[in-house]
């Protein structure tokens, strides 16, 4: 019977998000395609803005999403014009901020690129929704690193100090408190409900980004190259991309149905029992796949947090927001996914049937 309940508590609403207008950035990038997917299969309307894909091949074009959207703007989030505009001609019931500079190692190649797109354009975002008439949630997606990392073994709650040691993760730390600013004294006023979250490591079919460990040990593995680690002792919480978007679901339906009890920060991690080292990750990884191997570089990195851990006991509790996949099952999907890209499979359908097993494990009986 607990079993049923927790089952049935853990529902993503379908109904609750057919018809709903939801604007979308950053729906060109892995994390935000998954998620325009998922939400264009439950019935809403999407309205997508970002930059064209980041990488070649790339999600947005492989599983052909310009064709499922009611609409995809290409633009960039530190024009607040263009932003703007995008948002007031689609008037959505709903928002979702995930366009950013993602990656830890770019930021320290690029910092003032980092800090433009990941603080301004999340002004420009909240002022948009500022400037728009019937917005009523808001859910602003940033990161894990988003904490003053203290290397210790604890995981990390949503009031610990924000940092971050590298641009990436202080650029998140500044849009989670550029998102709290504006919360009080714009939003929350105003009657909208502004939410942020924050993931863990996400995996899963589709992502080519550059510097990320499975896009990496993919690429060599279809190379036929060794793969060449730079941190195998790095631990991280690493979960399926599906398991912080169906957080992300629940808290926006939280905001749109309950309000402000919702608009606060949250954390969506994998069980702690899923944060594990890059080195366990790899040789999992190695034992799947026949021919695959691995090697450590030992030459000086930019610097990057060793352990990094998320309690998620908040989302547990309010949201009833649970994981579903373990690790082991969320590499198996990542695999089974790059295989079929491999053999020319049609990925919306594959990325559909993912999507449906896993709402197959949270719904009731």
């Amino acid at each position: 019977m607990e079993d049923m309940v927790s089952a049935q508590i853990m529902t993503v609403n379908r109904n609750f998000w057919s018809g709903k207008r939801v604007f979308l950035t950053g729906h060109t990038g892995f994390k935000g395609g998954w998620l325009a997917l998922w939400l264009v299969d439950m019935g809403a309307e999407v309205y997508g803005y970002a930059l064209n894909p980041p990488t070649e091949p790339n999600f947005f074009t492989v599983c052909n999403l310009q064709a499922q959207l009611a609409a995809s703007t290409i633009a960039d989030i530190r024009d607040a014009t263009s932003l703007r505009q995008a948002m007031q001609t689609t008037r959505p019931d709903m928002v979702f901020h995930l366009a950013a500079q993602p990656l830890v190692r770019y930021s320290y190649a690029a910092p003032v690129e980092t800090y433009s797109v990941n603080v301004m354009g999340t002004i420009n975002l909240l002022e948009a929704v500022r400037q728009t008439p019937g917005i009523k949630a808001v859910v602003n997606i940033t990161t894990d690193k988003c904490y003053e990392n203290r290397e210790w073994i604890w995981p990390y709650r949503e009031n610990e100090a924000m940092g971050g040691f590298d641009p990436y993760s202080s650029s998140k730390a500044c849009s989670e408190l550029v998102s709290a600013a504006w919360r009080r004294s714009f939003l929350e006023p105003a009657g909208v409900h502004l939410a942020t979250a924050r993931a863990g490591n996400v995996i899963g079919g589709g992502d080519w980004a550059a510097d990320r460990l499975i896009p990496d040990f993919l690429h060599a593995l279809d190379a036929h190259r060794t793969l060449t680690l730079r941190s195998p002792k790095a631990i991280r919480p690493w979960q399926h991309v599906l398991e912080p978007l169906a957080g992300y679901l629940k808290l926006a339906e939280a905001l749109h149905e309950e309000g402000e009890t919702f608009a606060e920060a949250w954390n969506f991690g994998p069980e702690d029992g899923d944060s594990r080292s890059v080195q366990w990750i790899v040789a999992y990884l190695c034992s799947q796949v026949p021919g695959a191997s691995w090697h450590c570089d030992a030459s000086p990195q930019p610097h990057e947090a060793n352990t990094l851990k998320l309690d998620s006991s908040k989302a547990k509790n309010r949201l009833n927001w649970q994981p579903q996949w373990n690790l082991e099952m969320a590499l198996q999907m990542t695999l089974e996914w790059h295989q079929a890209w491999k053999r020319g499979a049609e990925l919306a359908a594959v990325t559909l049937e993912q999507i449906r097993d896993y709402n197959a494990s949270i719904q009731p009986a």
